[in-house]
């Protein structure tokens, strides 16, 4: 059984916490002690107050749900401390500097950095965009206006360029445009879109390139509690840990 700790229990991490697999959380962590706490009670995992302690005990892997800057701040040290890495907050990644320390890093530890699907399909297919440049990769996302704090009428283009610009603005809400990215092996462009008649979050995908043209369409219900955050993305990760170790891997 894989062993977790769990890196920000806020939304995401209630569910990662209440769901069960061949895996157990034994540690968490969050900026916010009494979060950790009471989730602590529900695993029966170890809450710990501070991030030393908690990267310091003994489990297999961190489950990051917290959000691009933990993963800036924590990343480099969880790998340091040979545990491999789920990362959420997939965003952090957008910065090709702070990317290639981590690859890095994780290289020279022996250890393994995770990008679960999030709220996206498609990922393992458009991976041949790294074998045969794609000559088109769109996403555009349509969301409510509340999950991005943002007031409008109608529907409105908020934001139109790169995956990398797109998660400067809006790091809590866009990291699918990254997780697109790097599968694909380029910079995504990206069109943000609010509409108030809206209540799911809509993700779609244009892909063009040598295999012929792909169009992926998703349309998620919002994450119990938390209408940034898509519920696929945290499903998502509980499938990645469910198959983290099976011997026949499927759609990679």
């Amino acid at each position: 059984m894989i062993t977790i700790g769990l890196l920000g229990c806020g939304n995401v991490g209630h569910i990662i916490g209440s769901s069960q697999g061949n895996w157990k959380i034994v540690a968490l962590y969050d900026r916010i002690s009494e979060k950790a706490e009471e989730l602590a009670r529900l695993t029966g995992g170890t809450a710990y107050s501070d991030f030393e302690s908690f990267v310091e005990a003994g489990f297999d892997l961190v489950v990051e749900a917290a959000s691009v800057k933990a993963v800036r701040t924590y990343a480099g040290s969880i790998l340091h401390h040979q545990k491999d890495l789920v990362i959420m907050s997939v965003g952090a990644l957008a910065d090709p500097s702070f990317r290639e320390e981590i690859i890095s890093v994780a290289g020279s530890e022996g250890r393994r950095v995770y990008i679960p699907s999030g709220a996206i399909c498609g990922l393992d297919n458009l991976k041949v965009g790294q074998i045969s440049p794609l000559t088109r990769l769109l996403l555009r996302t349509t969301k409510s206006p509340a999950s991005l704090g943002i007031a409008a009428t109608e529907k409105t283009l908020v934001f139109k360029g790169k995956a990398n610009e797109c998660i400067k603005k809006f790091p809590r809400n866009v990291n699918v445009s990254v997780a697109l990215s790097l599968a694909c092996g380029r910079d995504a462009d990206v069109e943000l879109f609010v509409d108030p008649a809206v209540e799911r979050n809509v993700h779609e995908i244009f892909a063009e390139g040598a295999f012929g043209e792909m169009y992926i369409r998703v349309s998620n219900l919002p994450s119990p509690d938390n209408p940034a955050t898509s519920y696929l993305a945290a499903l998502s990760i509980l499938s990645l840990l469910n198959h983290i170790d099976d011997p026949l891997v499927v759609g990679t």
